[in-house]
């Protein structure tokens, strides 16, 4: 059986670990305003969109918010998706959006 080498001093597996977790955590936070972001977005389009259906001359344009704010709820599924492909399934027990 072969000795294994040692790590050189520089080396920690706890570092190694803080970092995983360090980057990790700031990958998730980066995703979550993304996603809180996405959020306040469409919200915009919709209320605008709102108080112009109560003029008449600015219907169309209020229809127009509702179909950006309709395509953009799409997004909303790709920013997830996209945070399970980069960040992985790792301790999601606390991811709540």
């Amino acid at each position: 059986m072969k000795k294994e080498e040692e790590l050189p001093s520089h080396f920690s597996t706890e570092t190694q670990d803080e970092d995983f977790w360090r980057h990790h955590v700031t990958l998730h936070n980066r995703y979550e305003w993304l996603h809180i972001i996405n959020d306040i977005v469409i919200a915009l389009w919709f209320l605008i969109g709102s108080f112009l259906f109560f003029f008449e001359q600015y219907q169309t344009a209020g229809t127009w918010l509702f179909v950006i704010g309709s395509a953009q709820m799409l997004i909303r599924p790709l920013i997830r998706i996209a945070h399970k492909l980069h960040v992985g399934d790792r301790d999601t027990r606390n991811i709540h959006f």
